[in-house]
């Protein structure tokens, strides 16, 4: 696929040669022209992990000091007082069988997170083959399974993101907006980096963190020094 001639202009900036400081990163990644719209900011981690064995997953959440920059759709699962207090907490959708008939009959999915109270994952269980490959399956780990939704809900709408490795031993996460400013971006990313440092597998051998790129939504990918983060140097 030919590229445009912004992104090839852009491309012409970065050294793909380098790992670039953190800071410097986020700053030349700033300067590289634009889309038309507010590209998100992405990071990608290659983890030195086997994705395969069950003791090298490497999964865990977060709130970002400065949110993502989107507003979150977030449905929850709950009965009586848990269901007022995730209303009161700003959550978009509340209900229990209701929503699970209406997401299986309709195959609606206008929602982009789901927390559940545990005495609901009997309803919710049902769902797993439609809420699974899209990622938006409740888990305990990730603290969408809780007795405390009205915390839960607050977390999801301050900037709560969610980091899992794929089968192919790297991480994605959406860190921000382009039109954040530097030290926000700069404070996402040490703050998502030294997460994912401290969920590093026991059983992880070698280097952790091989590689870290940056990136917009259609511009090119800027190598990051994992040495450069604070706390991000686990080799």
């Amino acid at each position: 696929m030919a590229h445009s001639k912004r992104y090839r202009q852009a491309l012409s900036t970065v050294d793909r040669t380098r790992a670039y400081p953190l800071v410097d990163a986020v700053a030349l990644l700033k300067s590289l022209p634009g889309a038309k719209f507010d590209e998100s900011v992405d990071l990608a981690i290659s983890l030195g992990v086997d994705p395969r064995q069950a003791d090298q997953m490497v999964r865990g959440s977060l709130v970002l000091p400065h949110g993502t920059g989107r507003t979150l759709r977030v449905l929850v699962f709950a009965k009586g007082e848990r269901e007022r207090e995730a209303r009161e907490a700003g959550a978009d959708f509340v209900g229990a069988e209701d929503l699970a008939k209406k997401i299986l009959d309709e195959n609606w999915l206008d929602f982009d997170r789901v927390v559940a109270t545990p005495d609901l994952m009997g309803v919710v269980g049902r769902l797993g083959k439609v809420l699974g490959p899209r990622g938006l399956m409740p888990n305990p780990k990730l603290g969408t399974v809780t007795p405390n939704v009205a915390q839960a809900v607050r977390e999801t709408k301050a900037g709560k993101v969610e980091y899992r490795v794929d089968k192919t031993g790297i991480v994605h996460v959406s860190i921000g907006k382009r039109s954040f400013a530097p030290e926000a971006i700069v404070a996402n990313a040490s703050a998502l980096l030294e997460a994912i440092a401290r969920a590093k597998p026991a059983s992880s051998k070698g280097a952790y963190m091989k590689k870290i790129a940056i990136s917009t939504t259609m511009g090119p990918g800027i190598r990051i020094d994992p040495g450069s983060v604070v706390g991000a140097q686990a080799a």
